[in-house]
Formats: C-alpha cells, structure tokens, sequence
C-alpha cells in the first residue's frame, strides 16, 4: 500500500478554488490551476491498509482504488493511469462531476475524514493527458459486426469505445449538433471546460469511432430501419423528459425547464451565441430544485449577472452528519455546498410552489409558496406561511421522469417499458427487441454519470457477446445492481 502512517499524519487537504467574486467574471473551471499536483501525492498516501476496500463496492464502476493511490503516492502517474482506466473510460469526468460514493464508502471515514479519492482521480487522469500517457487504442482487427450507439452521452461514448476497442464497427448517432449530451449541454463550463470532452472525441475518432450529429432516431431516421441497417443497437438517449410543475401561472414568461436555460449558457461559451435568449442578467431569479442540476442553474445566473438568486427545495434541510439511516459505507444525503453556493444567493428548504404571479405582458413577477413538513409521512402545508418573493427569471430543476417517447424511437422499435417509464432490459443489457439493448439514464432512469459509464461498458459487454458468442469485455455491473449508493 502506499504510506502505512499517511492516515495517522497527514490531514485531508482538498482542491483549492478561486475566490468566489473572481470566478463569478468568468465561465473556466472553478479550480485554481496547478494546485492539486503538490499536495496530491500525500493525499494519496492517507491511503490505507484497510483489508476490505469498500470503496470498491461504493463505485458502480469498482475502481481500483487502493492500487491507483498507490501508485499516485509513488509518483508512478504511468502504471496509476493504467489501473485508473482499466474501469473507467473517462475518469476525467467523473473526477470533476462525479459525487464520490467512494469517498462515503471509505474506510479511514468511519472515525476520520475520508481520502481524497475524487482530487486524486483528476490528477491522475491530468496528469496522463499531460504527459501523453492517453492514446488512441484501436483493435487488432475488426470483427465485420456492425453497431449503432443512439445518444453520445457519458452511457453512450462509453459504450461505443468499448465495442469499437472489441473490433465492431461503430456508429454514434446524436441529436444535438456537437456530440458530449448532458456532459456538452447540461453541465456548465465552470464545472467541466469542454476541451476535456473533445480530446476524448478525438481519441475515439482515432480509434475507429464514427460520429453522426443532428441526427435524431425516431425523426430523421426511421428506427426499425436502423436496427436493419446495424447488427445491433445500443439505446443510451438518457432520461431527458424534464419533471413540470402544473400550478397557476405555469404558462407565463420568464418560466423555464433548467435543460432549456443551462443549453443556451453553453452555446454561448462555444461561441453559436453572442448572448443567450434566456438570461439571468439584472433579474431576480428562482430556482426550483436542490439538487446538483438547480446548483448548476445557480452558478450559471451568477455568471450571467443576476441581481438575486434564490434556490427552492421541498425537502427538509439535510444535516451534516451521517444520520441512523444512512450508516457507513452508504452514501448519505448531507448538507452540501457547492462551489455556486459558495458564490452567494440563498437557499430555501421545506417549501413548495403555490402559483405565480405576472404582469400585464405575461411576464412572471413573483413567486407564492408556501412552508411544508411530514406529517405522518404525508408532505402538509402549515397554515400561515405563505408568502410571494420576486422571480423574474424561474428554472425549473426537478429532475427527470423518463424517457422521451414522443420521438417515435420506443414506438418504431417496439420496446418495451419498465413500471418506472424506462427502458426494459434483462441482465445482459437486452431490450425485448432482438439485437437492441440499453444504457444509463434510458434504462435505469436519471442517475450519476458514474453509473452511465459503468452501464455503457456493461451493455457493451452484452452486444459483444450477441454478436460474436463470448467477449473479454468487462462487466461491472448488472443492471439490478445498487451498490452502496442508495
């Protein structure tokens, strides 16, 4: 292992951040450059001989945790980058979004604060590309299998470079007009600069695999045709139906679904748009959500100028420590303050949405709530609390209820779905159609991106076993796995 005495003397030291009122100027990563690499090989070295990793079971994807701080606290950033992606295609995304089950999973965090194995994770994966330890690794020869990937997400890309690394010809179909999904569009540059994103396209280009935009299955083309076309099919499209809220007032302007507001942000940034139709700049604005979509809203207004923001969650205020309920190695639900947090606005708990309120042009002016509690484990609104604050500027960040069936892509295919609205699938990844399977949010319903890449190399396991009779590809997880993450 790495240093036997790390946990006893040395203190857990994290990614230091630029201060708030000068990131705030600008959309780069948080972060403050270059501040990891002297601290993380310590970090690393808190590491310990704990016998049983549970942090291996805390990480859908089973990261090898132990070994790869081994070798970052030897400075072996070759051999860590190695063990670092023989689970994990695009550990530079998780490092930066990922909510680190594994960390809650940790063993020195029963009765001490937990190794840095997020910080870690990143400056591996850094470290790597700085030294030109990531190349293109395409296979020895092709098997002649055709396979088409709908939806380029972190379940999609990571499918399609495990089926392209097998051999098997590989499509990437993608709506959108650039290819990355929620990780392009939906997660703001603060949190993850999109260069990360393109230098992986490149390498997937450089391996073999094709990418196909602004083309949407079930629109442009027709999907019984493409199941026809391919030997076989990998749906990971996510679970983009976004959770309304039907209350008075719903219709008026000003009111959007957080994937309509965050997309625009990002265009922006990659230069489609001067400046987004939907701002936040000199308006008071709400957001509705606490979790880590309404965060990303939240950075993003104070970005744009907003003149307050206010975050809205229905839900009781998490405490800061692990509760009865939560016990180690689960990954808890605790109070967190996120880098937008840490930029201003306020936070409001245990409240619901009543209706809202607008001018005489339809724009929206305030927003009515009202407070609410369990009461015998029914959500009740306790009278007298109502009150309206001014909302010029509404996200709605509720999360998501399934997948799009509007498109036509479920019907064309015939597939079928689960209770929940999802995909179904059998524990090979299958759908009921015949050489069509499914991946990530699609199928599992919305979820942590560790999650997507883990089932977008498990699906990819299963299609290669449908088309050649076996596979040497790694399999995960199974998709009725839960981990220790809930």
């Amino acid at each position: 292992m790495a240093d036997p005495k790390g946990f006893l003397t040395t203190g857990r030291e994290v990614a230091k951040t630029r201060p708030a009122g000068e990131r705030v100027k600008d959309w780069n990563e948080v972060y403050v450059p270059g501040s990891l690499l002297p601290i993380i090989s310590k970090q690393a070295g808190r590491c310990m001989d704990c016998g049983i990793p549970f942090c291996h079971n805390g990480c859908p994807l089973g990261n090898l945790i132990p070994e790869w701080n081994d070798y970052a606290y030897r400075e072996d950033w070759a051999a860590a980058s190695e063990r670092l992606h023989a689970t994990n295609n695009f550990p530079e995304f998780t490092g930066r979004l990922c909510p680190a089950p594994c960390e809650s999973a940790c063993v020195l965090g029963i009765n001490q604060p937990a190794v840095t194995i997020k910080n870690v994770e990143v400056s591996i994966i850094d470290k790597a590309w700085g030294n030109g330890d990531v190349t293109p690794q395409p296979p020895e020869r092709l098997s002649g299998k055709t396979v088409a990937v709908i939806g380029s997400g972190p379940a999609g890309l990571a499918a399609a470079q495990q089926l392209t690394r097998a051999g098997h010809t590989v499509a990437v179909y993608e709506r959108a007009d650039r290819i990355g999904g929620l990780l392009r569009y939906g997660i703001p540059e603060f949190k993850m600069e999109k260069v990360h994103i393109n230098r992986r396209i490149e390498q997937m280009r450089a391996e073999g695999t094709k990418f196909r935009t602004e083309v949407e299955i079930g629109r442009d083309i027709d999907a019984a045709k493409l199941r026809r076309r391919y030997d076989a099919v990998v749906i990971a499209a996510g679970a983009t139906v976004s959770r309304d809220l039907p209350v008075p007032g719903r219709e008026l302007n000003g009111i959007h679904f957080a994937m309509e507001y965050l997309p625009l942000a990002n265009k922006v940034q990659e230069g489609d748009l001067t400046v987004s139709p939907i701002t936040a700049e000199g308006k008071h604005v709400v957001v509705i959500g606490g979790g880590d979509t309404g965060a990303d809203c939240v950075g993003t207004a104070h970005r744009q100028g907003a003149a307050s923001v206010t975050q809205l969650e229905i839900m009781p205020k998490p405490g800061e420590e692990r509760n009865a309920n939560q016990p180690w190695p689960t990954f808890p639900m605790l109070y967190k303050v996120t880098s937008a947090h840490e930029e201003g606005g306020e936070r409001v708990y245990s409240v619901s949405t009543t209706h809202f309120e607008g001018d005489e042009d339809g724009n929206v002016q305030f927003l009515h709530l009202v407070e609410v509690e369990f009461v015998d484990g029914k959500l009740t609104q306790k009278p007298g609390t109502e009150r309206k604050i001014p909302a010029q500027l509404v996200t709605l960040a509720m999360g998501f209820t399934g997948t799009d069936q509007e498109n036509g892509l479920v019907q064309q295919f015939g597939l079928e779905l689960d209770a929940r609205g999802n995909v179904a699938r059998d524990a090979e990844y299958a759908t009921n159609v015949d050489g069509v399977f499914v991946a990530g949010d699609a199928g599992r319903g919305q979820s942590l991106i560790v999650w997507a890449i883990a089932e977008g190399r498990s699906a990819a396991r299963g299609v290669d076993r449908f088309l050649t009779g076996a596979s040497e590809l790694p399999a995960p997880v199974k998709p009725t796995d839960r981990a220790l993450t809930v």
